[in-house]
């Protein structure tokens, strides 16, 4: 916003206030600050009434300066701005007054009339202007200085602001936020209206920020019938996303339908019928031949078909000729055990291999080893991992480049593709993949897909950690599928074993309690505090974020300290931990932001999707930097890089003080605080305590009970993955 001064950008933590919700009717007396891209505003109300100007604040679309609004919103106190009302719900009121009129057409919003023109219009026809621009346009003929070319522009500019004042009374309505009918209108613009009412399915496929329930909720209040085939399609669609969301790349067909049933509250032939049709127009694929008949979305069908073709193919590729690997050079420096050399002949000398074991055996030695081996060969190498935060590290521990994945396929926000595909290959002849265990199905179609048939792919990670957060099981599906060279590494270095934290790891990878105590006077790196009932426990951990470990580590109590935990409800469930942990370390600061999504000046955040536009990607962790309210806008800076988000970009951003084992996965933090009770029952399981456990690089604090942690080691039950990419690759190598 131009003329702004820098102290108007606040850096620095205000606090601010809002009371119950108020309603207030007035006439717009400028506007002050209009974003077009996520239509937030900021603009001078004058109150019926009372006369009093207010500033109001939110997504206000298409208003001009004279026409009469009802606003509902809650008022704030800004520390800089003052008193402002913050808008949830508006409606627009014909200009009441002459005064009101010529402001309004004089304002500049609509084409062809400034004020000049404006006193004129409202003095030729006084009240009855607006009504004879939209019913009689000829008559403004009657006025000096309108020819034909200026009466067309002049109507067919008021049509527009018409147009979007409609849509926006129209949606508020029907119960749509003026932020989600921003969004509606800013994608379909005027025929939105035709939009809701005869297809608001639509919402959820093409809207961002409007899924299933919300455009069932619009829906409901069109009237559509709860048993409508384009519900149950929705509906069907929806419950496939849902389980692609807990990891699966598929799912059984009548399972699924009777996922549909419940959720929806309809008759299961409905859901049967709609079946076939979302199949014949490909929005689905339903494998018939295979065990359960999966039904996949249509996307990651492709990519699960296309990983096992693009792996057959390289395996089908004839092997690297490389010199005979030197067994005693390979003990110098870094003294490599029997196992370790092996794994590295493995990979140098293997098309597709995979290098898997827990914390402390050796893996980074092993890929130290690799790329000069393979270099010495000929062979240009890549490295790379899924997430900034390891591949940072791998970077470090290696001496070597590594990037993140994303960025070795380089995207193309212009394209929305990479750079390197099929058509236009990696120049490497070797990629090595570290912390594989966090690969999804589609980035892993995306990288093999980029890849040489002549070149080699080499896989690093711990198999036994939880799955990626995005579909799919890869890592695990490849070790299980028996067609590819896996090197196990089993031994601990002796450095390693001093940590009691990898210790434990390996105990409990084994179904072995940890030890909970060292000897007198040994460094100890593994704590467990025992408290049985959630309250305790929350109140330890807050104490331990907020006091203890920063004092006797002298650790950052947010940029040091990683909370992570099983679930996301309950009293030490990611929800009310974020709340409390805020509450602790940053308890005020300037605002920003709606309901859920509102952040402030030093809070913790992450990234919950990839955004490749501005190359951030989910599970990134940064801190708010810089707080502006008047653009609409925040920073957010992760690892020294700084992102801008605007309001309707929020929702791509979570608090992050605390976050679940699943959202950790790739990333190691000095110190973690693992809450651990038997209300987590339902997520108590040993691949998940094993992912927590092997975050925590200097410090892990377990508090919880001895009962819920005895059950976290003992279940080795895994929540199967529905996936038939091992299936594929047996049936495509034989």
């Amino acid at each position: 916003m131009s003329g702004l001064a820098q102290g108007d950008i606040i850096r620095t933590m205000q606090t601010s206030e809002s009371t119950s919700a108020v309603a207030i009717s007035g006439a717009v007396e400028r506007i002050v600050y209009a974003d077009e891209q996520n239509q937030y505003t900021v603009l001078k109300l004058t109150e019926d009434g009372t006369g009093q100007l207010h500033t109001v604040v939110g997504n206000l679309v298409g208003l001009t300066p004279g026409e009469r609004i009802r606003v509902e919103g809650r008022w704030e106190q800004h520390k800089k701005f003052g008193r402002q009302l913050r808008v949830e719900h508006y409606q627009v009121i014909a200009p009441a007054t002459l005064d009101g009129i010529e402001k309004y057409l004089g304002s500049g919003m609509i084409d062809g009339i400034g004020p000049v023109l404006a006193k004129r219009l409202v003095k030729e026809f006084g009240e009855q202007i607006l009504d004879l621009i939209e019913q009689d346009p000829k008559r403004l003929f009657e006025v000096e200085g309108i020819g034909r070319k200026k009466q067309r522009q002049i109507v067919e500019a008021y049509g527009r602001q018409r147009g979007i004042r409609e849509v926006m009374v129209f949606l508020q309505g029907h119960g749509v936020s003026s932020a989600l009918a921003a969004r509606i209108f800013k994608h379909y613009g005027p025929g939105a209206i035709s939009v809701v009412r005869t297809h608001p399915y639509q919402l959820a496929s093409e809207v961002d920020g409007i899924g299933f329930k919300t455009a069932d909720r619009i829906a409901s209040q069109m009237g559509i019938d709860p048993s409508s085939p384009e519900r149950a399609k929705a509906g069907l669609l929806y419950m496939l996303g849902e389980m692609t969301g807990e990891g699966h790349t598929c799912y059984p067909l009548r399972p699924l339908q009777e996922e549909v049933t419940r959720a929806l509250e309809i008759e299961l032939p409905v859901v049967e019928q709609v079946t076939p049709e979302l199949a014949a127009s490909g929005e689905i694929v339903i494998e018939r031949e295979l065990e359960g008949e999966p039904v996949y979305t249509a996307a990651l069908h492709e990519a699960e078909k296309g990983v096992a073709e693009r792996l057959a193919a390289l395996a089908r590729h004839p092997p690297p000729q490389l010199k005979p690997v030197n067994r005693s050079a390979l003990r110098e420096p870094l003294r490599l055990t029997e196992q370790q050399q092996r794994a590295v002949e493995l990979a140098a000398l293997s098309k597709v291999a995979i290098i898997t074991g827990g914390p402390g055996v050796g893996k980074t030695t092993v890929v130290r080893c690799i790329v000069p081996v393979l270099e010495e060969s000929g062979r240009r190498v890549a490295l790379a991992c899924p997430t900034g935060r390891a591949a940072k590290r791998l970077s470090e521990s290696t001496g070597q480049p590594a990037s993140t994945i994303h960025r070795l396929l380089k995207y193309e926000p212009a394209r929305r593709q990479f750079a390197f595909d099929e058509h236009s290959p990696l120049p490497y002849d070797a990629v090595i993949i570290d912390e594989a265990s966090m690969l999804d199905i589609a980035l892993t179609r995306d990288l093999l897909r980029a890849m040489r048939p002549s070149a080699s792919l080499i896989l690093v990670g711990d198999a036994d950690q939880l799955p990626a957060v995005g579909p799919g099981d890869v890592l695990r599906n490849l070790v299980q599928c028996g067609r590819f060279p896996v090197a196990h590494l089993e031994q601990i270095f002796r450095q390693a074993e001093r940590s009691l934290i990898i210790w434990n790891a390996h105990r409990i990878n084994h179904g072995e309690f940890p030890v909970l105590k060292v000897k007198d006077g040994e460094d100890q790196d593994f704590y467990f505090i025992e408290k049985e009932e959630p309250d305790e426990v929350l109140r330890t951990v807050l104490d331990l974020c907020g006091r203890r470990i920063p004092a006797k580590f002298h650790l950052d109590p947010v940029r040091d300290i990683q909370v992570i935990t099983p679930m996301h409800r309950g009293e030490v469930g990611v929800e009310n931990l974020n709340a409390e942990l805020r509450a602790r370390l940053n308890p005020s600061g300037a605002e920003i932001g709606r309901g859920r999504s509102t952040y402030g000046a030093g809070d913790k955040v992450m990234q919950i999707r990839n955004n490749y536009d501005k190359e951030v990607y989910n599970g990134d962790i940064g801190v708010v930097a810089l707080i502006n309210r008047i653009d609409g806008y925040l920073t957010v800076r992760y690892e020294g890089r700084d992102v801008n988000y605007t309001m309707d970009e929020l929702d791509e951003l979570a608090p992050a003080y605390a976050i679940s084992v699943h959202k950790s996965q790739g990333s190691e933090y000095p110190a973690v605080v693992l809450p651990l009770v038997t209300q987590h029952y339902v997520m108590l399981q040993r691949n998940l305590l094993y992912t927590a456990v092997t975050r925590a690089k200097r410090l892990l604090v377990i508090v919880g009970s001895r009962r819920a942690l005895g059950t976290a080691v003992r279940n080795d039950r895994m929540r199967r993955r529905y996936s038939f990419l091992a299936e594929r690759i047996e049936a495509l190598i034989g």
